[in-house]
């Protein structure tokens, strides 16, 4: 799926994707892209690169689809090599992602595994340090949303697995990483909407993406004077395989986006700009800060 004009020409934001109603999808957790109906758009076609990330070295988890798989492809066009970590059910689309980075001529390091496991976490930082030649940029994307309508149906273990992948695995990552990230390094979170305004049907995800924010806010101010910049995304809905895939119920999704100023869910390529933005130098005075991409809603 590529825009209906140049990415960089004017036109309607409502109108440059697709709006629901959309087909019912479900999907078995994690999902995958193909399964999509439409297809989300990750830049694939449509991302320019300007430089922006030349000779840095990237980190991202949850790079084989949604939101890091775009970032993964802009930080190549933008000159990085990228290590990638996904799980081990997602290898089909992360080699995707894989063939993608290397068309752009960088180096791309797929490390699977998954981040609930404490130690995967800190081996996936030491290789990708290992086999990048050292770490300028991380992004903690990796997320895992189950919906839930009672607070009753909503078992310790799903809690669990939860804040285990949203939070437990930042802390792990990001502690790791710290080791090794030097001044004008760049740690970007991704958080969500959810933080400040929580559905009821996402009680554990919400609550964990609020953690995300506050702790982006703590790191900031402790790295700061080391000159690592910190960051939060927080996105409003996007089209990715986590929504059909349990994240939402199936009459949601149809919907999907539609309560929105403009009408829509937004496309992974779209979010990717900010990602690099956030990475590069010229955001060099941010951190500490949550930058949102709502599709108009209120954020705070």
């Amino acid at each position: 799926m590529t825009p209906s004009v140049n990415q960089f020409g004017m036109q309607d934001p409502r109108a440059q994707y697709p709006a629901p109603p959309f087909p019912r999808q479900p999907q078995e957790a994690p999902g995958t892209v193909g399964a999509m109906q439409p297809r989300p758009d990750h830049g694939e076609e449509s991302y320019m690169g300007f430089g922006r990330l030349r000779g840095r070295r990237a980190l991202i988890t949850g790079a084989d689809s949604g939101i890091g798989r775009a970032a993964a492809i802009a930080f190549a066009r933008e000159g990085a090599d990228v290590a990638l970590n996904y799980l081990p059910d997602e290898e089909g689309d992360a080699r995707e992602v894989v063939a993608l980075i290397e068309a752009a001529g960088q180096r791309a390091v797929a490390i699977p595994g998954d981040l609930k496991d404490e130690a995967f976490c800190r081996d996936l930082v030491k290789r990708a340090v290992q086999e990048l030649g050292g770490l300028d940029i991380l992004v903690n994307n990796a997320g895992k949303q189950v919906s839930q309508e009672r607070i009753e149906d909503i078992t310790t273990e799903q809690f669990d697995q939860t804040f285990r992948t949203n939070v437990y695995a930042m802390f792990w990552i990001t502690q790791e990483a710290a080791r090794h990230l030097g001044p004008g390094a760049s740690i970007i979170n991704t958080s969500s909407i959810q933080a400040y305004r929580p559905s009821p049907n996402l009680l554990d995800y919400a609550s964990t993406k609020a953690a995300i924010v506050a702790f982006t806010q703590a790191l900031a101010q402790q790295l700061g004077p080391r000159g690592i910049r910190v960051n939060a995304v927080a996105p409003g809905p996007f089209w990715t395989p986590l929504q059909p895939s349990g994240g939402q119920p199936q009459e949601k999704v149809q919907q999907f986006g539609a309560s929105t100023p403009l009408g829509r869910p937004g496309q992974p390529a779209e979010l990717a700009p900010l990602y690099v933005f956030l990475a590069s130098q010229e955001s060099s005075y941010s951190s500490g800060g949550t930058f949102g991409a709502t599709g108009g809603q209120v954020l705070f």
